[in-house]
Parts: C-alpha cells; sequence; structure tokens
C-alpha cells in the first residue's frame, strides 16, 4: 500500500521533545518494516516549513531556515515526493464542490486529491478527524493514526 505523510507526522519527528514522536517514529519505522511506500508532496513540505519556523509561542517548532532546511533535506532523502500534476487542481475541485469544504480544511482536500491522482490508499495523520469527511469522497482514502499501526 502507498502512503501520505501528513505535515503533523513530520513535525512530530522533527520535534525529540514532543510527546508523540516516539509514535510517529514507531509507525514511520513499523510501516517502512512492512514494505508499505510513504510518500511526501511539495505541500506537506510547504507547510512543514510554516510550522517549523514559527515561533514556540505560537505553536510552531521556532526552528531557523537553516534548520529547517536541514530537515525538509533529510525527510526528502527519506520519503519520495508526489510530483504537482495538472490533475490534481480538477480532482480538488470536484472534492470540494461536492463536499462544501471551506476554510483551513481545502488544503487537507488536496492532500486528498493527490491521493486520488496517484493512487495513494492511506494517510498517515494525527488529524484523522480531519479527513473523515473527506475519506469517502471518490475512490477513498483511509485516514490512520500513527498509534493505531
Amino acid at each position: 500500500m502507498a502512503y501520505l505523510i501528513d505535515t503533523s507526522i513530520l513535525g512530530r519527528l522533527a520535534n525529540l521533545s514532543d510527546a508523540k514522536h516516539a509514535v510517529a517514529v514507531h509507525a514511520v519505522l513499523e510501516l517502512h518494516r512492512r514494505g508499505e511506500l510513504l510518500h511526501i508532496t511539495p505541500q506537506v513540505m510547504v507547510e512543514f516549513r510554516n510550522f517549523a519556523t514559527l515561533p514556540v509561542a505560537v505553536n510552531g517548532l521556532g526552528l531557523s531556515a537553516v534548520d529547517t532546511e536541514a530537515l525538509a533535506a533529510t525527510f526528502e532523502t527519506r520519503f519520495p515526493l508526489l510530483s504537482e500534476t495538472p490533475d490534481i487542481f480538477p480532482e480538488w475541485k470536484a472534492l470540494v464542490s461536492a463536499l462544501g469544504v471551506i476554510g483551513k480544511q481545502v488544503h487537507d482536500a488536496r492532500l486528498v486529491a493527490v491521493c486520488h491522482v496517484h493512487a495513494v490508499t492511506h494517510v498517515l495523520t494525527f488529524n484523522v478527524s480531519h479527513f473523515v469527511r473527506l475519506a469517502g469522497f471518490g475512490s477513498g482514502v483511509v485516514a490512520v493514526d500513527p498509534a493505531s499501526v
């Protein structure tokens, strides 16, 4: 199976002091052990940079640009990057239109659209509730909490 790694996973992998760091590490290692394919997207990397460089006072990691780029390079080495293709936008547009998606959830809907276009069947995320409504649209996507791996 193919998995998309959500930004919530990368954030926990990057933050050794996060209470869920070990859960994220275990899930990624276990999925690799099982032979699952784990991917990231340009969108996830953009979101990661935003989160990583935000100050700790506003729930970011407070990292410098240099440190963030080093972590991002590590993630890009370990997890294949799914390409941006022209097919993603119409898939996303159909999803948000059919489900009336608004606000911040438009970003999660785009990740689901990327999954549909690239035949990725699962999203590994600490935010399973963000994907519940989206997961059943079209070819479907299974949202997986890393604690269940």
